[in-house]
């Protein structure tokens, strides 16, 4: 699918590393022309220099409405339109329940939820005077079900997911594809403090059947996917990217009980 991206304009929020940073970069290799959006000025700076031709940066906050329609309008501005939004900026949300406070639940959706509306809300207008355009959004396995701890994540990615289908059955006929991702555990930044938890890493190796954690750059393959031409008939689809975590029904694993049963004993 290599250049399937020429001459097309996106928008990747949360851009200056993790799943951002890659795929802003995925998108700039096939053709685009990117600009990368976050809070973090001195990183999403580099981040966009080390992808070179075809990446710019503006810092935005993407909780704030006004900040994420600039950047766009500084994007249609510039180059005539824009082809293409990944809402990818987010924050962890783990914390237990008797312990979350408004303000820590007010600042998890909106980062997590109000700005794929913002995103979505300052991009679509032009995407339907172009007649086309493709969205994709980043959910997450945890909305597609309960975690321990994550009340406020769970409810602003599963608030993702059930937002993307309803925005493209309205505007599919228009010629606008709208989709979410939900990434399994990926080893990037925001994962830094689990990952550093030799037991919690072993959790989630014994939950994911593939037995390791996705690199950010397999979710940007994905997201390359859904938003080129390839993917002309996916819309409203919520694509699990999790290597198989949430293929099960939570059973235990009982091949390897029966293995460990038929052991002969010491």
């Amino acid at each position: 699918m290599q250049g399937g991206l020429e001459g097309k304009c996106a928008v990747v929020t949360g851009a200056a590393r993790g799943i951002g940073a890659a795929v802003a970069k995925r998108l700039v290799s096939e053709g685009a022309e990117v600009l990368l959006t976050d809070i973090d000025i001195r990183q999403g700076q580099l981040t966009a220099a080390a992808i070179g031709k075809g990446a710019s940066f503006a810092q935005v906050d993407a909780a704030d409405a006004a900040s994420v329609s600039a950047s766009i309008e500084d994007l249609v501005g510039r180059t005539g339109r824009i082809d293409i939004l990944v809402n990818n900026a987010g924050i962890p949300g783990g914390a237990l329940f008797d312990e979350v406070t408004l303000e820590f639940w007010d600042r998890v959706l909106r980062v997590n939820l109000d700005s794929v509306f913002f995103g979505c809300k300052a991009a679509i207008p032009h995407m339907l005077r172009q007649g086309a355009g493709a969205i994709v959004n980043l959910g997450s396995i945890s909305g597609l079900g309960g975690d321990h701890m994550n009340s406020a994540y769970n409810a602003a990615k599963a608030g993702v997911i059930n937002f993307t289908r309803s925005l493209a059955m309205d505007y599919a006929r228009a010629g606008i594809r709208i989709n979410a991702i939900c990434p399994g555990p990926v080893r990037t930044e925001i994962n830094a403090r689990p990952l550093a938890i030799p037991s919690v890493v072993d959790a989630w190796l014994e939950a994911i059947p593939l037995g390791r954690l996705a690199e950010p750059e397999e979710i940007a393959g994905l997201v390359a996917f859904l938003v080129s031409d390839d993917a002309s008939f996916i819309v409203g689809a919520a694509i699990p990217i999790d290597g198989g975590m949430t293929a099960g029904a939570g059973q235990p694993d009982f091949a390897r009980l029966l293995r460990e049963l038929r052991q002969p004993s010491q």
